[in-house]
Order: structure tokens, then sequence, then C-alpha cells
């Protein structure tokens, strides 16, 4: 499976495509000939960004003539674009909120959610660093500066080196809900932008630990994980995720209005094509569709509880 460049931080694309069913539409007139004619525009998840590049350079071989615009910035940075109207299409590695979706259907009226691919988060280790395997309460304790050293989980004596993600970012929420249960980060904890940095710190820091998307792990390792001490470690992997085995999957979902214009329709159901979603497993990510073909689809959100 090929892994994205740790370098890499956030892209903004600006990639040509046709929309599918493009032009003025049959009793619309011009104003929706002149909303069709607009680039799609797409912000948020960093963990997402490459993905949407990837998916919007296929799209634009596909269908020439258009614009997709692609950028990163957190998944709540792209959700508050969702609300104040200043994006297409909201990109999110975790679910809306229920107060962001209060804001979104008085805004916006009611909000779509398309899951386009799964992932695990991955806690990630220095290639030299002894340790294959945690269990969720030993990675709760390093993040919440319970366990300092490395010599407490199995490991040499050696201060463990804490890097994480800034808190606009989903996976960053993600982590906190379910590996913290929402306690505060350690005040040691060095905050990064963008998985591909929290991967490149680790690959150079041999006490360094981070986590992460799985589609960014290259010079690192990626530990087991483990809900209970005395059960065996899960790898993170297409099966373990797809089973609901691995227990860090997660879902990477779209969100955009409801009656939101062709255009942006178009892009989000590609995406759930066998093309584009095999697409998704080369940049690094899992696919949804399982062997026996279902998958996802898009659906209103429901307000989360």
């Amino acid at each position: 499976r090929n892994r994205l460049s740790a370098g890499i931080v956030s892209v903004t694309l600006v990639a040509m495509f046709a929309a599918c069913g493009g032009g003025e539409r049959r009793g619309e007139g011009a104003d929706s000939a002149a909303q069709d004619s607009k680039p799609v525009t797409v912000k948020g998840s960093d963990t997402m960004v490459i993905l949407g590049q990837r998916l919007a350079e296929e799209y634009m071989k596909l269908n020439p003539g258009l614009y997709v615009q692609v950028t990163g910035g957190g998944s709540g940075t792209g959700i508050a674009a969702l609300i104040n109207g200043t994006t297409d299409i909201a990109q999110s590695s975790r679910a809306i909120s229920a107060d962001e979706m209060s804001k979104a259907e008085k805004a916006r009226g009611g909000v779509t959610e398309t899951p386009i691919a799964l992932d695990s988060l991955a806690v990630f280790v220095n290639d030299r660093n002894p340790i294959r395997e945690l269990t969720i309460a030993q990675v709760r304790d390093v993040y919440t500066g319970k366990t300092k050293n490395w010599r407490e989980l199995g490991g040499p004596n050696a201060t463990i080196v804490i890097y994480g993600r800034e808190s606009s970012s989903g996976t960053y929420d993600y982590f906190k809900e379910h590996v913290l249960n929402k306690a505060d980060f350690a005040s040691m904890t060095q905050t990064l932008q963008g998985t591909a940095a929290i991967i490149n710190a680790v690959a150079k820091d041999p006490n360094g630990i981070g986590y992460g998307g799985i589609a960014y792990a290259k010079d690192v390792r990626a530990v087991g994980m483990k809900t209970e001490a005395n059960v065996p470690a899960v790898a993170p992997s297409e099966a373990t995720v797809a089973d609901g085995s691995y227990p860090l999957s997660r879902k990477l979902f779209f969100y955009y209005p409801s009656g939101t214009p062709q255009r942006v329709t178009n892009f989000v159901q590609w995406t759930l094509t066998p093309e584009a979603q095999a697409l998704v497993a080369r940049v690094g990510y899992f696919p949804l569709r399982t062997q026996s073909g279902e998958g996802d689809t898009a659906q209103p959100a429901a307000t989360p509880q």
C-alpha cells in the first residue's frame, strides 16, 4: 500500500473537471447554469486533504472543464466554513457535533452526511522503539501525563516525548473522546499542525509518540492496539477496520447542505463509485465497499446525541 509523504501538511488544489450533469438544467434558467459553472470548494480535515486532492485529480482526468478547490485547515475549520457559507463541502475526520449541526441547520438548512472512506487512527512510535503494542489505557496514561517514561511500558529508560494535533483537528477530537475519555491532554504535549508533521517528528525522535491517520505512516511504526491487557493486540489494516476489530476505526466524511447544486453532488457521488474507492485504497486509506459490495451512501445527517 502506498503511503503519503511525511513532508506534506496541507494542499490547495485547483483541479479541472466537467460536471457529470453539467450545463443548464431544463427549467432552471440562466441562474442555474451560472451556479453550475462555479468551482466546487472542499475544505477541512488535514487528514483528508491529500485524499481530497487525489480524488479531485482523478475526477479532473475523467471530466475536464470546471474547477474543484481543496484546502485543509482542520475538520472544525471546514465545518465552520460550511456553516458560514464559504465552502460547498466540509471534509471531516469526525462526525459533526450537535452544536455544529444546530448552527448548520439554522444557517444552511438540512445537512447531508456522506462517508467517503474508512480510516484507522493509529498510534505511532519511532522504528527504533521496541514497543510493538499498547493498551488504550496505556496510551491514555501517556497522553494525560500519568506515564512519563518508556520503561513503565516495557521500553528503554527514557522520557516519553508526546506529539499531538491542534484543537481544530477532527483527529484531535476523536483521540480525546475515544482514547482519553475526554480528559485533558498533558501540558507537555507538543502540538503540531497535521499528521504529516507528527510523522516527521516521531520518525526523527527515538523517544517520540504520536497519533494520526494510518495513510500517513512512513518511517514509523503503528503499534498494535489492545482494549484490555489480557486480549490480543490488533494492528490497523483494511481487514481489521472493515470488521471492526481494530478499536480506533473511523469513517471520513463529506458534509454539504441539502439541496446543494448538482456540480457538488456529482463530485460527491463519484467518490462512492468502485473506481474512486479503488483510488481511496491506493492513497493509503480503506475503501467503504466490502467484499459483498455493500457501502455507505449519502444521507441526511442525524442530529448527534
